[in-house]
């Protein structure tokens, strides 16, 4: 199996993004991929991530547990992160809610309690 194909299949990622002052911070995330190849993430729009990507669209990703931890050999491959769109937003959120269903039972529970979530937005990785 290749590196990109481990990546695709992986529950979850370690996404590193980059301040501005080159300092790398990862965080473990649910990815989807796409067909076309792109690894898809949703992620609140006010979240650092998104705005560390605003600032540096280079980014990493490898295999890692819920937790962040990455297993010493895993490949960490280079990506471009762009931000989507609200349509795009959509459907990776359609994508993901297929991929975990403890999403979409997280969501429908807060649409029951009305619960008022923070926009979302996704992230399209190229690697």
């Amino acid at each position: 199996m290749s590196d990109i194909d481990a990546i695709r299949r992986a529950t979850y990622i370690s996404l590193t993004t980059y301040r501005k002052d080159g300092t790398p911070v990862a965080t473990p995330v649910w990815q989807v991929p796409r067909a076309d190849g792109a690894v898809l993430v949703v992620t609140p729009a006010d979240s650092w991530k998104v705005k560390r990507i605003r600032n540096n669209d280079s980014v990493t990703v490898a295999v890692c547990t819920v937790r962040g931890r990455t297993a010493p050999d895993a490949a960490v491959l280079p990506g471009t992160a762009r931000l989507l769109d609200e349509a795009g937003t959509a459907d990776a959120q359609k994508l993901l809610g297929k991929k975990y269903v403890t999403s979409r039972i997280g969501n429908g529970f807060l649409k029951i309690l009305r619960v008022r979530k923070k926009p979302n937005i996704g992230i399209e990785i190229t690697l």
